[in-house]
């Protein structure tokens, strides 16, 4: 690279080595779209304020117009000499309309220039994420509505606990992801501020309006500190740490899935158009989709690793190693976005063996509570029916049956408060009697659901 096509070139005599030029060229080749938002604005905040002739502000919003329209005709070529995607936008503007192309810079730095960039690239994420999120918690409420009175069993340990509903274990999954809303919400409001206008670090000695330029590009604020402006990270950090943190929750629903998907489980069919085969065993439908989400998982996690590893010993203001950021967030976004995308539609394409959900609810002794709380209505403190119940398990256990299939002298041997009632406890009768706000009975599902549906729509 000569020190002509460089925008910082007149110090430097001896050409880059091309081993250099390539380890330190940028990674913004596809932010192109919010470079050339960015410098309109900025070009035309220059002209209102005389600070460049007006008459080549305005060839420079043309020009870049133009511009805007051959990048997204994708008529300009990627030259590696131009370093990042600024100098090409810079470039390819001077070949367009000439020596007013070179005021653009005129009270910029790169290094606010590329904090907008990253704030504008980031914020749009966080929006994509958003409606992605959208999207997926209205399918989940859905099938929670559908599913709110199908019976299925509820696992502490992975083994079965408690009968639940198929309505209210997917609404867990609901709360979790309109958590992960309100995360990309919020951490969008902080993304929110507009950095350019803070020079290299120092501020800029023009009188810059900087409120008419945030106004231009949709912020909120400008930021306060030149020096933070530049070197701030934090929102791309909280952006990872919510992608991850998604990507969690979409890999423990995987998780289940796959799970769900096996014969030993039964619970789910998969969709072919969700699913793939085996080179060798014809009779395999591999949860591909799933698998892939919960290992993608781990790729969402190493990306809020590696932007806090690259933040976590750098002095102010800018340092190079700050260029990392967007492998960091591009890469979060690139991951989780599809996988929000797909969830949303292989989730209601998913066939509930419910029939098999119903049976193994009341299976694995997963009723002992019920009978418990049937002695402790009659009076006996709740631990010492534990102890009485434990024991019918254990009787249970020994004759290789269920608790229903207990003969009612057995209750009546273990208590005489047992009364031949208990053999009435079923599946049904223990989810509805847990009636109460968050609790499993149907009706509390579908309230579940309308507040749900409620929270995500506010906002």
């Amino acid at each position: 690279m000569s020190s002509e096509q460089r925008t910082w070139g007149g110090r430097f005599e001896a050409p880059m080595h091309e081993l250099t030029r390539d380890y330190t060229a940028g990674m913004d080749r596809d932010l192109w779209e919010f470079d050339i938002a960015g410098s309109i604005a900025h070009a035309r905040m220059l002209g209102r304020q005389g600070i460049i002739p007006a008459g080549d502000a305005d060839a420079i919003v043309a020009g870049l117009e133009q511009l805007r329209e051959r990048f997204r005709a994708g008529q300009v070529p990627w030259q590696p000499e131009l370093e990042d995607i600024h100098t090409h936008i810079e470039a390819n503007l001077h070949a367009l309309i000439g020596e007013p192309a070179g005021r653009l810079h005129t009270a910029r730095s790169r290094n606010d220039q590329v904090a907008l960039v990253n704030r504008m690239a980031v914020r749009a994420l966080c929006d994509d994420a958003v409606a992605g999120l959208r999207e997926l918690l209205t399918v989940i409420c859905d099938l929670a509505e559908r599913h709110a009175a199908d019976p299925m069993p509820g696992y502490t340990h992975v083994q079965r606990a408690q009968p639940i509903t198929l309505g209210h274990h997917l609404l867990a999954y609901g709360e979790m992801l309109l958590r992960d809303r309100d995360r990309f919400l919020d951490a969008r409001r902080r993304v929110n501020v507009m950095p350019l206008g803070s020079g290299a670090l120092a501020g800029a000695p023009y009188p810059l309006d900087r409120e008419f330029v945030a106004r231009e590009l949709g912020f909120e604020a400008i930021s306060r500190n030149s020096i933070d402006a530049t070197a701030d990270r934090d929102f791309v950090a909280e952006f990872c740490f919510a992608a991850a943190m998604t990507g969690v929750h979409l890999s423990r629903l995987a998780e289940e899935i796959i799970l769900w998907a096996s014969s030993e489980y039964a619970f789910v069919r998969l969709p072919d158009a969700f699913a793939t085969g085996s080179s060798i065993m014809p009779q395999k439908k591999n949860a591909d989709v799933a698998e892939l989400a919960r290992g993608r998982a781990g790729r969402l996690i190493a990306e809020l690793v590696a932007i806090l590893t690259s933040l976590k010993g750098l002095p102010l203001a800018y340092n190079r190693d700050l260029q990392e950021d967007k492998t960091a967030y591009l890469a979060a976004g690139n991951t989780l976005i599809p996988s929000l995308r797909i969830f949303a539609a292989m989730l209601p394409a998913l066939e509930f063996n419910l029939e098999r959900m119903r049976e193994a609810a009341g299976q694995g002794y997963a009723l002992a509570t019920d009978i418990a709380d049937y002695l402790v209505r009659k009076g006996m403190p709740f631990r010492q029916a534990h102890a009485v119940v434990g024991g019918l398990v254990r009787l249970a256990e020994s004759r290789r049956c269920e608790l229903n299939e207990l003969p009612f002298e057995a209750y009546r041997e273990a208590s005489p408060l047992f009364e031949p009632d208990v053999l009435e406890i079923t599946v049904d009768s223990s989810i509805a009697s847990r009636d109460v706000p968050g609790g499993t009975a149907p009706n509390r599902v579908r309230e579940a659901v309308v507040a749900l549906r409620r929270e995500f729509a506010a906002r």
